[in-house]
This record gives structure tokens, sequence and C-alpha cells, in this order.
């Protein structure tokens, strides 16, 4: 029977979801219960695919749990990137996205020339400094998931990558909203630029313009790097196609290459889902309708809880040992990233939006 062929995922996919649920847990007492925010600035996916190397690592996975993990990975993950378009309204974002585009593309073709600099001097494996380029350039955590699969990425360099980020986004929320207010002096609009550009994961983004908002009393800010960061976000549609083109043409020996073959094309659901939310919003009036609001708030938790599943089973697959043989050398990479978007960032504002603006 056909659904006996399903039946074998379902143990791997209750076990993923499991772990988000307790990431969820650990994520509201830490955040909320213990710092005392409202909103919780630690990411439950960070917590998720800590847990689950942490279980991974302890105790040995099953086979019977193993094909549901691999789905997980795959294709829940896909499914997650597809309900992400419903929180993005690009068509509100034209008149800002005059300011932030300039800035994010000079943000995102210095990173991508530095590490392919880096890439030569450090001999680290292409795959892993793509993940780690888009990571930093795009939407973390959730562009490398989506981009792994496409530039056949294993697991460990995808959790090596992921760990990385983590990492670097961690240090820049908890230091760039401090530092932003004093190079900027209090500036809302250039403080939000910089931390939309510069941090790494959408949730770090927000957490740094929280406490930005807090520190500082200022909610334009938190306003103008979340805006920033969603505008950053939509060019996963753009790197993913440009990233598989580039690595699989040097990895073919035939003189003509179709990007067709190789294209990501669950991308198209992630645009698909952007229209549906443009149009929803125009034929159902998003102020007036409170079975489309709901509709458009469960398809965005939806998403967070099918990534966040993605990554407990990228964690639950992960092999420390084999991370640890991979050496330091791409932390460096990951570090040298950070700065280079940072400092490109702030010498973009001061020279390009201080004359223009």
């Amino acid at each position: 029977m056909i659904y006996k062929k399903y039946l074998v995922f379902i143990p791997g996919i209750i076990l993923a979801f499991v772990l988000y649920s307790l990431s969820q847990g650990f994520n509201n007492i830490i955040g909320t219960e213990l710092l005392g925010y409202n909103k919780s600035p630690i990411s439950t996916a960070m917590i998720a695919i800590l847990l689950g190397m942490f279980f991974g690592n302890i105790f040995k996975v099953r086979n019977s749990f193993q094909k549901g993990l691999d789905f997980s990975r795959e294709n829940i993950l896909k499914l997650g990137i597809i309900c992400l378009g419903i929180q993005l309204k690009p068509f509100e974002f034209l008149e800002f996205g005059k300011i932030a585009i300039p800035l994010i593309i000079i943000c995102i073709v210095s990173v991508l020339i530095v590490i392919k600099l880096l890439i030569k001097k450090l001999s680290i494996p292409t795959r892993m400094a793509y993940l780690i380029s888009i990571g930093s350039t795009v939407c973390g955590t959730t562009a490398i998931m989506a981009t792994a699969p496409v530039i056949k990425a294993n697991k460990n360099e995808v959790s090596y990558a992921i760990a990385n980020i983590t990492l670097f986004g961690i240090l820049s929320m908890l230091a760039y909203p401090y530092f932003a207010n004093f190079y900027f002096d209090g500036d809302p609009l250039f403080a939000g630029l910089f931390l939309g550009t510069s941090i790494h994961e959408t949730s770090q983004v927000a957490a740094a313009g929280l406490i930005y908002d807090q520190q500082f009393n200022s909610p334009e800010t938190l306003n103008i790097a979340t805006v920033t960061k969603l505008i950053r976000n939509t060019f996963l549609i753009i790197m993913i196609p440009l990233f598989a083109l580039l690595y699989n043409r040097g990895l073919t020996k035939e003189k003509s290459y179709s990007i067709l073959k190789i294209f990501p094309y669950f991308v198209l659901g992630f645009v698909g889902m952007i229209v549906l939310r443009n149009i929803g919003d125009q034929v159902f009036d998003i102020n007036n309708n409170d079975i489309w609001i709901q509709t458009i708030n469960f398809i965005k938790a939806s998403s967070k809880v099918f990534l966040t599943m993605a990554m407990a089973a990228i964690g639950l697959s992960t092999n420390l040992k084999e991370i640890k043989s991979m050496g330091y050398k791409p932390f460096i990479v990951g570090f040298i990233a950070m700065l280079t978007v940072g400092i490109v960032s702030i010498l973009t504002i001061e020279i390009y939006l201080k004359i223009f603006i």
C-alpha cells in the first residue's frame, strides 16, 4: 500500500517535532522568565539544533528515526521556506527600498569577494565557504539550509556553517546596538540600517532592534532594522539559483549548462506565497478581516515550526567528531565575514547615504 511507504517517516518527524517543542519551552523560560523580555531575544532554532546535537551525540539515533529525520531536513525545510514568504510585503517596501537595497547589494557583493579570496588562502571546502557567505549576507540559518541541498552540502558542513553563523550572530546581536547608538549618534535611520544589514539572523536583528529600543527609547530603529532585514531576506530568491549555478558549473564538464536543471523550484513557492499575501491583503482588507489575519498568522507560525523541526533534525544527524576534523579555518572565514559586512555597512552609510539623504 502507498500509505505504508510514508509511515516510515512518521517516527523521525515526531522526534523532530518533540525537539521543537522542547526548544520552544527552553526559549520561553530563558528569554522571558529569566531575562525578562516580552519576546525572547534567543532563537528557538538555535536551541533546537544545539539540543539535537547534544542528544544526537550522547545517544545513537536508531535507523527507524533516520528516514523521518532526513525527510524533515529536506522536505519539511522546503515547506517552511515556502511558508516564510507570507510575512513579506515587498510592495510596501518600495519607497524605503530605494535606500536599503543599494546598501544590501554592496554588503552582499563585498562579503562574497572577500570570502572568495579567503577560500584560496585558507584552503577550506568550497561548499563550506558558500554556506558561510550566504548565511552572513542574506538571512543566516534559513539561507544556509535553503542553499545546502542545492550545492549538495552534507549535514556536517551545514551544522558547522550554522554554528558559525549562530556564534557570530549572537556576538553582533549583543554588541551592535550599543555600538550603533554610539557611532551614529542616536540617528534611528542609520542605526536601523546598520543593524538590519550587519546581523545575520532575522531573529537576531529583531532582538538587536528590541535591545536598542529598550535601551535608547527608539521604536523607529527597531522598525527600520526589521524592514531592512526582510528586504534583505528576499535576496534569497536571487542568491540560491546564483550559488547553484556557480557551484555546479565548476563541477560539470559540459560546454553548455542550464540553470533549469539545478533551479530550486521550492523558491517559486516562496515567491507565490509573497504574491498570495499581497493579493489577499487587497481582496480581504488586511485591517478588517479577522479570518485573513488569522490565516497569515497561522502560516507564519507554521513556517517557524517547520524550519525549527528541520534544524532539530540536522542537529540529531550531526557527528561532532567529524565536525572537529574540519579544523578552525571556517570559523576564521565566519569571523572575517562578520567584520566585512559590518565595516562595509558603516562605510556605505557614511559615503552613500549621508551624501544622498
